[in-house]
């Protein structure tokens, strides 16, 4: 029998506990944290490896926020994939509603797929473990089990939930006797030493139909908003969009709370819940002790990314992004530059991190949302200095991509291209602009900044007037939906 499987990437956190790195706008999955490629990137590689002679893999599905829908496409062309579909979540409603989303659009195809759910910010170190694994669960799963990945602990590790789990079955999947919250330094030491307690990895396998109706059993108020979202959905290939308003009305509940959980509490409602084992080097990345943990070490326990330095320094992660970082006898901290915000914590405080994004978000400052350097679907921008009545940035613009036609009323500019070619509208007028040529922007002019070239286009803006916000935008005519 060959096994139909649906990968599901879940890609709609926001990894506050990792910043400045990661921030609301470009949270955490999209990072380069270990390796070459994103942890978005990993997580779809990982799930298209898992094809095997009875086993089909299907492109992603990936469900994810609308903010982030042009880095999702972005990061899977560069890997040469895409998503089929993308859905986009209007708000954030945990995951249960998101993997509901997911098993309505398999089924809405006519098909019942056999759904490898993965969240997109974890990472593994041995692939073929992984996939040895998740292939022994598509395979249970196959038999109508909904099975669930576990993590084989390797300390007692208070921020993780527990499976507790019995005896294995002939494949070697365990039966699930209970979900654990996340326990006390003292109760996480004897799950370790029982044996048959394992980390809740929040990876797991099921035909989409066992999904729904098990959902449709424990929460059918979840069920039923989701589907009256999915029915007002607007489809715009690959981009799927339930009913804003009525997503809205779905509860926000987690997978574990709304289903997992209650199989093993429920066993008369016949739904089994089983685990495989996953022995792969596992790691959420969840805050940057864990980042620590991943990286490679020096003698003295030091980790770096980017220009550092280390003298009488131990145990100690460094991450720079745009210059040198020295550190001088430290033990135990955690050093993340940006270019516009550096973290100083002890690594044991690394959960507190979001205590800082939650206090910058209250005083509205935008370093909680936004890099200096921002993504936009057409390139990106970089706010290299400012002043009173004046903003400098360095643009590119992605070949045969275009800017928003468009104008603003406080502001004029001024464009010098440093390499490509730049097309330019200005009023009426349509011309060429080369390597160290440049134009001006009057205030209140209509305008449009396009790449027509293969290779990409860089410039300089410099901006001036009494208001240089990015709310001071008026778009006429925009390539990717954002005409207001």
């Amino acid at each position: 029998m060959t096994h139909s499987l649906l990968p599901v990437i879940m890609a709609g956190g926001s990894g506050t506990r990792l910043w400045p790195l990661s921030r609301a706008l470009y949270p955490k999955q999209f990072l380069v944290l270990t390796g070459n490629q994103s942890l978005f990137q990993q997580a779809h590689l990982r799930l298209q490896s898992l094809a095997a002679a009875d086993i089909t893999v299907a492109q992603p599905c990936v469900v994810g926020n609308e903010e982030h829908r042009f880095l999702v496409l972005d990061q899977l062309r560069e890997v040469k994939g895409q998503a089929a579909p993308l859905l986009l979540e209007p708000v954030g409603r945990n995951t249960a509603p998101a993997v509901t989303l997911a098993a309505l659009q398999a089924v809405s195809e006519g098909a019942d797929p056999i759904l490898v759910v993965t969240p997109a910010d974890q990472t593994v170190t041995d692939e073929a473990a992984y996939t040895a694994a998740v292939q022994q669960a598509v395979r249970a799963a196959a038999e109508g089990d909904i099975v669930i990945l576990g993590i084989t602990p390797d300390r007692p590790e208070t921020g993780f939930g527990y499976i507790r789990t019995g005896e294995a079955n002939a494949q070697g999947a365990r039966s699930v006797q209970a979900f654990v919250e996340k326990p006390d330094a003292e109760t996480a030491q004897a799950y370790v030493a029982d044996g048959g307690y394992f980390w809740n990895s929040g990876m797991f396998v099921m035909k989409a139909s066992r999904w729904l109706a098990a959902l449709g059993h424990f929460r059918p108020d979840i069920l039923a908003a989701t589907e009256a979202a999915f029915a007002v959905r607007a489809t715009d290939a690959p981009f799927v969009r339930p009913g804003q308003e009525a997503f809205q009305a779905v509860p926000s509940e987690s997978v574990d709370y709304a289903v997992m959980e209650q199989c093993p509490a429920h066993p008369e409602a016949g739904f089994v819940v089983r685990m495989v084992p996953l022995n792969a080097g596992w790691s959420d990345l969840g805050a940057w002790d864990a980042v620590w943990q991943v990286t490679p070490h020096d003698a003295k326990g030091n980790a770096a990314q980017g220009d550092a330095l280390f003298h009488g320094t131990t145990n100690t992660l460094i991450h720079a992004s745009s210059r040198l970082v020295a550190a001088v006898g430290l033990d135990n901290i955690v050093v993340v530059e940006t270019p516009d915000a550096v973290l100083v914590a002890d690594r044991s405080c690394s959960q507190e991190v979001k205590q800082i994004v939650a206090t910058l978000a209250s005083q509205s400052r935008p370093e909680g949302s936004l890099h200096r350097r921002v993504h936009r679907p057409w390139g990106w921008y970089d706010s290299i200095d400012a002043g009173e009545r004046f903003q400098v940035k360095r643009i590119m613009v992605k070949p045969k991509a275009s800017l928003s036609l468009q104008m603003h009323h406080h502001r004029a500019e001024h464009w010098i291209v440093v390499s490509g070619t730049a097309e330019v509208t200005v009023g009426e007028e349509v011309k060429l602009i080369s390597e160290n040529q440049s134009i001006y922007i009057p205030l209140g002019t209509v305008h449009r900044l396009t790449n027509p070239g293969a290779i990409s286009l860089e410039i300089i803006e410099v901006q001036s007037g009494s208001y240089l916000g990015e709310d001071d935008i008026v778009r006429f005519q925009d390539n990717y939906g954002r005409t207001s």
